[in-house]
């Protein structure tokens, strides 16, 4: 009798338990369909391609003191609601989920607390004005009347914008500053062009709309930069976020285990192992001819046709990757006349969206020219590096992926690191798989990237903790990559405005190596190549450290995570 009762005793335990971990389990689910409908609406817009999100219909830029305010409690009572539920017993895969939710939430806090970009950074507002209207310029046309409106809508917001940003910006930095007037320098006139270039692409309903709309936004921006230009003496000389700062986004923001001075000594290994890669290259080639350019954009966009086809052929012949069908292709495509108009507001790509998960993605061209910057001439020579990189097997392949995951939080979740680390792990795997065996000059141009990737590392860090300058950075990488003046000067703009983001491409590909290492090691006969990278790009958003976790059940990245002090 006494063995009956508690068999059922435990049962009805077991049932409880399990009855209370579907409850748990629903919760966050909650919590996670909350927030990122939550972050849609408030997250700001940057200049970077791989998290660029759908906003919900009718959206505008909004950041009044009285906005940022409420996104400070909103986001409280969002972390109150993770730290209420409990993780006892709970699956490793939702531990995962959970700890992916609690970095989304410490990006929240690093933009507004923390980094601070919109009380810091002059080109932040750039970014929320002009960079707000590119994002719906990306995909190309038609314009439908729903996407003809909201670029009026956006193009409207631009006034109140300007008006926050004076109001905001009282500890600003000069550095910044200066980018923000140089970014809007005959403002009037490139939006000139832009109306001009779009206007009649625009639905019937819209042109006199989206006049008015120009009408005033153009006054807006002036009176801004000459607002900026006034007040550009008074303003701090500094940019970096401090070593403090910077440690609360590896740990919190990034997951990444390491320290600064752990980041830069990997930087420094990979360099040197990058130069001479290229050193070796040079030599083998010494006879060959250079890579010739593409004769015009249709040329360049043609290879590329061809190339998107044989890239999934060789990922296929090889067994390195599962290609479904349902991905879309990626394309070259002119670069329209109001996007060239817009330049500098954001990357010429569209990678698609959930709602797009199965449509093609196109890179934007220009005109093939020696005189083109370090990528674009890279691109019209041979335009698979940046294919692999970008296109197949890289970004857009890896968010098609991503986005058509079961689980809702991993279509959602975004992570630099795990992004870039993975295009610039695709990178090596294609040039180690003898993709480019055909083109010994291309394989220096892979050694040049990996050059850069490296460089990326040590500016990143030090621009962060204040030991380089911008400029210092832009000569500093000219120099050691090298590279075309202007590129250089973007690179180091880019890094010093988001810290952080530059390491992402080796830190996350050593940390992919890593794990793929382990994974034959503890695998061993049954360990599938294939089969590894199906999993590491069907959840290519996830923190290199989790995935260790999940994968093999290794949790010393998350240990030293959790030992690191929380601010």
């Amino acid at each position: 009798m006494t063995g009956r009762l508690g068999r059922a005793a435990a049962a009805v335990l077991w049932l409880f338990a399990a009855g209370a971990g579907t409850l748990v389990a629903d919760e966050l689910g909650n919590l996670s369909r909350d927030f990122w409908s939550w972050r849609a609406a408030n997250a700001p817009i940057t200049e970077d391609d791989v998290p660029r999100i759908e906003r919900p219909p009718g959206w505008t830029p909004e950041w009044t003191r009285a906005s940022i305010e409420r996104r400070r409690r909103e986001l409280a009572a969002f972390e109150g609601r993770l730290e209420r539920l409990d993780p006892s017993g709970m699956p490793v895969s939702w531990q995962v989920d959970r700890r992916l939710l609690r970095s989304g939430f410490a990006r929240v806090r690093w933009e507004l607390d923390v980094e601070r970009g919109w009380e810091r950074d002059p080109a932040f507002y750039f970014d929320q004005t002009l960079g707000a209207v590119f994002d719906l310029l990306v995909q190309p046309p038609p314009f439908s009347r729903a996407r003809s409106a909201e670029i009026v809508r956006r193009l409207a917001s631009i006034p109140a914008t300007v008006e926050s940003a004076k109001g905001n910006l009282v500890p600003a930095e000069a550095p910044f500053a200066r980018l923000a007037i140089s970014g809007l320098a005959d403002v009037r006139a490139r939006l000139t062009r832009f109306g001009r270039e779009l206007r009649p692409l625009l639905a019937p309903e819209s042109p006199s709309a989206f006049d008015a709309a120009l009408e005033r936004a153009g006054p807006a921006l002036e009176s801004y930069r000459e607002w900026l230009g006034n007040r550009l003496p008074g303003l701090r000389p500094q940019t970096a976020v401090g070593r403090e700062a910077y440690v609360f986004f590896l740990r919190n923001v990034a997951l990444l285990p390491f320290s600064p001075e752990e980041l830069l000594q990997a930087g420094r290994i990979e360099w040197a192992r990058a130069v001479a890669r290229e050193t070796s290259e040079q030599a083998r080639n010494a006879s060959l001819p250079q890579l010739p350019i593409a004769a015009d954009q249709a040329a360049q966009a043609a290879r590329l046709d061809r190339e998107d086809a044989a890239v999934r052929r060789f990922l296929e012949e090889r067994n390195l990757l599962t290609v479904p069908s349902w991905v879309g292709r990626f394309r070259n495509l002119p670069l329209p006349g109001y996007l060239e108009a817009l330049s500098g507001a954001g990357e010429e790509d569209d990678f698609g969206s959930e709602s797009r998960r199965s449509s093609d993605a196109v890179r934007y061209i220009p005109v093939p020219s020696p005189a083109l910057g370090y990528f674009s001439l890279s691109a019209a020579r041979d335009p698979r590096p940046l294919l692999v990189h970008e296109g197949v097997p890289g970004h857009f392949f890896q968010l098609s992926l991503s986005r058509a995951h079961e689980d809702p939080i991993r279509r959602h979740y975004y992570d630099s690191s795990a992004n870039e680390g993975l295009g610039f792990y695709a990178e090596e795997m294609m040039l180690d798989a003898g993709y480019f065996d055909d083109s010994p000059r291309t394989r220096e141009v892979l050694a040049s990237f990996l050059r850069l990737r490296a460089l990326r590392v040590e500016v990143d860090v030090r621009l962060g903790l204040g030991e380089l300058s911008m400029d210092q950075a832009a000569e500093y990488l000219a120099r050691m990559v090298p590279m075309d003046a202007a590129t250089a000067r973007e690179e180091a703009a880019h890094f010093a405005s988001t810290p952080g983001q530059a390491i992402s491409y080796l830190v996350g590909k050593l940390q992919i190596l890593r794990l793929l290492a382990d994974a034959r090691t503890k695998q061993g006969d049954r360990f599938s190549l294939r089969a590894f990278h199906d999993y590491l790009w069907k959840n290519g958003n996830v923190p290199l450290a989790l995935l260790r976790w999940e994968y093999l059940g290794l949790r010393d990245d998350v240990d030293k995570l959790d030992a690191a002090p929380r601010r």
